[in-house]
């Protein structure tokens, strides 16, 4: 068996600081049916050429390379074996540009250090073994749950592609939190007006038909692999057909089920009939019945919605819980977050104390689409002349939300804005614990905020030091710097994960991070990946961000689907993954608790491991981990990395 070494120059990069003649006759000194041969740039087209006719040529069973990282060039070396006629497995590469001439300024050190770590891939790769990369056919089509700006985003992306989207969508309406805003910060833009062509898009425009709207649905499992996944999504009963239905509200009045809503967040006190619409403008533009309010299922006889409705089959009271499977190669989450309850926060007293309401309840309130119309009233039904505006309520607090959610100051400072216009004689008080303005608009913002009358900043250290009381039917609240009357009080808590989040990433296998977000791959840089292959992740299910960003993310995941799944290519799999010696194998599930990729799966029948060789990435962690030493690693195994130490300390 002989092995070929190729040593390139790389310029100076490598030849400036090595002595790559010496260095070649100290490895074919220590190393027999080795022959080395230097070149001036092996990645070269030139370079690659002259290494396909020196192998064929040569009949060399192995190559050892010494050039630059890895990550620049192994594929490339790989192509050239293969073209060659040779397993592109039998190929070790040693970096010896940055690991070694770039980093020792020694001459001799860096000969004795390159010619230590050339021996030792030289006695590795004695014990490679050929490997074959895999292919799978793939599904091209996506699943994308959440239809906010992201989720709409990213389906509409991937259908104007051609691929075929399901959106899963939990709630009865499309467009996520800002299609309830009347105004989107920090540029005041009407929320349902910038959000409506998207939607317009989606549900009527040239690529509609690719996209499977599913509202009032879920995931609820999941199983298979990137390229291959088979997901059962629950779909709720609307009980109304929105093909059908023309959304007159017609329906609507004659219902006698009624109940106080305290659904809109929490400040609306109108009447709900068990049929009803999300809000006003709700696209798709249709109601749904309410089972658990609805007469008809509660065993009484009535048709008062149908006998009104002036369209026949909109109404379908036999709709049933339906559980649907769609076959997708991707997966991309777009669901959104939540506000932290401030009921946590004792001296707010949220939730016991009239006109104490969050920041989204304020978006409802000033909404023309809200519950009250666009009127902003307190509960004893005049408009407020002071407000106290409370940022970081709950943020920035060990005891509460650690992190800044980076959003919220500027929609405090538009919520003065929008105060001023509709009540311009209010008294309006900020209270702070830090400012936080990011990007080029806010800082406007803030600056025309400042600048209103009546309108003034207090800064505090701590949530605790401000406490909310009620005398005598007045507010009051005390604050480091004194006690101030409020009509109105609104808090800014910070953005957390939604309640269902844990759900979801139990059926995903998706990691979610300390603060209960999805995980992504890498926070910079693949932000839009999560850390399971072909399960994408876009806007705030992964972290506090605003619309522009959840938009782009949403672009960013659709890329990534379009790039990795391509129609008539199949995927290619890597064969350097980890495998399970089934004999040995005792079924102790260490393995599988730490994976960080999810990759492994306890065969029911006999209770032992098995690797998804498509979502493994090799990276060793249950080789190191099994007790009983049942796992190796394709192309570092126990044996190979002993020959490479053995070969280094020669």
């Amino acid at each position: 068996m002989s092995t070929r070494v190729y040593l390139c120059k790389c310029g100076n990069n490598i030849a400036g600081h090595l002595d790559l003649d010496a260095l070649a006759g100290q490895i074919s000194t220590k190393n027999e049916a080795t022959e080395v041969v230097i070149v001036d740039f092996l990645c070269s087209d030139e370079g690659q050429e002259f290494m396909h006719g020196d192998l064929i040529g040569s009949q060399a069973d192995r190559v050892v390379i010494g050039a630059c990282s890895p990550r620049d060039h192994e594929h490339t070396f790989r192509q050239v074996l293969k073209e060659s006629n040779l397993n592109a497995y039998l190929m070790q590469m040693v970096n010896i540009r940055e690991q070694v001439a770039w980093v020792t300024d020694d001459r001799h050190e860096a000969e004795a250090k390159a010619g230590s770590l050339l021996s030792g891939a030289i006695k590795r790769v004695l014990l490679h073994q050929p490997l074959s990369d895999r292919e799978l056919e793939i599904s091209t089509d996506a699943l994308v749950i959440g239809a906010g700006p992201a989720g709409m985003k990213c389906a509409l992306t991937l259908a104007s592609a051609g691929r075929t989207v399901t959106l899963v969508e939990k709630s009865p309406a499309i467009g996520g939190l800002p299609v309830l805003f009347e105004e989107v910060a920090p540029d005041f833009q009407c929320g349902p007006c910038l959000l409506e062509p998207l939607m317009e898009e989606l549900l009527h425009g040239n690529h509609a038909h690719r996209i499977d709207l599913m509202t009032m649905a879920e995931l609820h499992g999941l199983k298979g692999s990137y390229g291959n996944y088979l997901a059962t999504v629950k779909q709720s009963p609307r009980r109304i057909d929105p093909s059908v239905c023309i959304g007159c509200y017609e329906c609507i009045a004659p219902c006698p089920a009624t109940i106080t809503d305290t659904s809109d967040y929490r400040v609306a006190r109108a009447e709900k009939n068990a049929i009803s619409f999300a809000f006003q403008g709700v696209l798709p533009n249709a109601p749904f019945i309410d089972e658990a309010l609805c007469l008809r299922f509660r065993g009484e006889e009535c048709t008062s919605c149908l006998d009104a409705c002036p369209m026949e089959e909109a109404i379908v009271f036999s709709q049933e819980e339906a559980l649907i499977e769609k076959k997708v190669g991707a997966i991309v989450v777009a669901t959104g977050a939540a506000l932290y309850d401030p009921t946590a926060i004792s001296g707010l007293g949220y939730g016991i104390i009239p006109d104490v309401i969050t920041s989204l309840e304020f978006e409802r309130l000033m909404s023309a689409n809200g519950p009250t119309d666009g009127q902003l009233l307190t509960s004893a039904g005049i408009p407020p002349e002071k407000i106290c505006i409370i940022h970081c309520a709950g943020s920035l607090e060990a005891d509460h939300i650690p992190y800044c959610s980076g959003i919220c100051c500027t929609y405090a400072l538009k919520f003065s804005r929008m105060l001023s216009k509709k009540l311009p004689e209010a008294a309006i008080v900020h209270l702070y614990k830090e400012l936080v303005l990011p990007g080029k608009s806010s800082i406007d913002l803030a600056r025309k905020v400042r600048n209103q009358p009546d309108t003034s900043f207090q800064r505090f250290s701590s949530i605790n030091t401000i406490q909310i009381s009620e005398r005598e039917g007045k507010k009051f609240v005390r604050s480091p710097e004194g006690e101030m009357e409020a009509d109105l009080i609104i808090l800014c808590p910070p953005v957390v994960p939604t309640t269902d989040a844990p759900q979801l990433s139990a059926i995903l296998e998706a990691n979610r991070d300390r603060d209960g977000f999805f995980e992504p791959l890498g926070d910079r840089l693949d932000s839009a990946q999560s850390t399971v292959k072909g399960i994408y992740l876009a806007g705030n299910c992964q972290h506090p961000g605003d619309i522009r960003e959840a938009v782009n993310q949403g672009m960013a995941a659709a890329g990534y689907v379009l790039s990795g799944l391509v129609e008539g290519r199949n995927l290619q799999v890597s064969p350097v993954v980890a495998v399970v010696d089934q004999d040995i194998c005792s079924g102790c599930r260490v393995c599988g608790a730490i994976c960080p990729y999810q990759a492994i799966d306890i065969d029911e029948t006999d209770g032992k491991s098995r690797i998804n060789d498509v979502l493994c990435q090799g990276c060793g962690t249950c080789v190191a981990a099994c007790p009983a030493g049942a796992i190796s690693g394709n192309q570092f195994t126990h044996q190979q990395i002993m020959a490479e130490l053995e070969g280094i300390l020669l």
